[in-house]
């Protein structure tokens, strides 16, 4: 039997083209090809997460405009189920138009992320951590996610936190988080550099730090080691939710290797997504 985790964070629909080039100013280009998915940092990593057998619970706003049933039905393909925090919205979900260079595998995003669509921590299920064996939080639902960071730790729950980039409020969740994977564009206040932002982290007592920095080499602290961890050469076709692939393979292997292991295999999932168009396509070629 797979496992069970909960995500819980952004939810968008994701209009992703594959194009010689962005646009420029005023400028109509024809795509070479596209895709339409779910989105979103924690979202992706549930659909990841699910990809190995597991069982996954996204915890966001979905609510009930047209577009919603877009979101239901990708994650119904997966199956990951979606705990809706507003199920009476009747506003669109966030959508998101990216632009993937077809040369390059680089991306340009145009999104609007979860600011128009927060919750009170109220709208959390009961019984939303029963039965759950890691959970992980991408920052963009923040009440809800400081609530759950909470419960997490009465219930010794392992919490990742995705650090894409610094979120008033992660002050306050961070000293319960057991896992935080951040990206090169995570600065808490007062950090100009990856030494800074990790002695920031390690100083909230945080036990396993990584920052992931695209194709170079991950840094991590790991119960006050230091070290870095090289990641797989490819030639990219497609960047796009790299980052969030990447930690819902580490929710997958983290619970069953290692800090630096699980870095590992994680690290190695996500360069096989970025060979691939779109967020979807890799999950049709094995990985053990």
């Amino acid at each position: 039997m797979g496992k069970q985790g909960l995500f819980v964070g952004l939810v968008t629909l994701d209009l992703v083209y594959l194009t010689t080039n962005p646009p420029g100013i005023n400028q109509k280009i024809v795509a070479l090809d596209y895709t339409v998915s779910a989105g979103g940092p924690a979202t992706n990593a549930a659909v990841t997460f699910s990809y190995w057998e597991n069982r996954a619970k996204i915890l966001g706003v979905v609510g009930q405009h047209p577009i919603s049933h877009l979101i239901r039905s990708d994650l119904a393909n997966y199956r990951v189920e979606i705990q809706d925090l507003d199920p009476a919205r009747l506003n669109p979900i966030p959508v998101s138009s990216i632009f993937v260079t077809n040369s390059t595998g680089d991306r340009a995003v145009i999104s609007l992320n979860a600011t128009k669509s927060q919750v009170a921590e109220e709208s959390i299920p009961s019984d939303i951590l029963q039965d759950i064996d890691i959970i992980l939080i991408d920052g963009h639902q923040m009440a809800v996610s400081q609530k759950i960071a909470k419960q997490s730790q009465g219930k010794n729950i392992p919490l990742v936190v995705d650090g894409g980039s610094w979120k008033p409020g992660f002050e306050e969740l961070l000293p319960f988080v057991n896992y935080a994977i951040c990206s090169a564009n995570f600065y808490p206040p007062g950090c100009e550099t990856t030494e800074q932002v990790i002695a920031y982290l390690a100083g909230l007592g945080i036990p396993d730090i990584a920052i992931t920095q695209g194709e170079k080499p991950i840094q991590y602290l790991s119960k006050g080691i230091a070290g870095t961890i090289e990641v797989p050469a490819i030639k990219p076709v497609d960047t796009l939710g790299a980052g969030d692939i990447f930690h819902g393979a580490f929710c997958h292997y983290i619970l069953n290797q290692d800090f630096l292991s699980a870095l590992q295999e994680a690290a190695k999932v996500a360069a096989k997504s970025c060979q691939y168009f779109g967020t979807r396509r890799w999950m049709s070629q094995e990985i053990s």
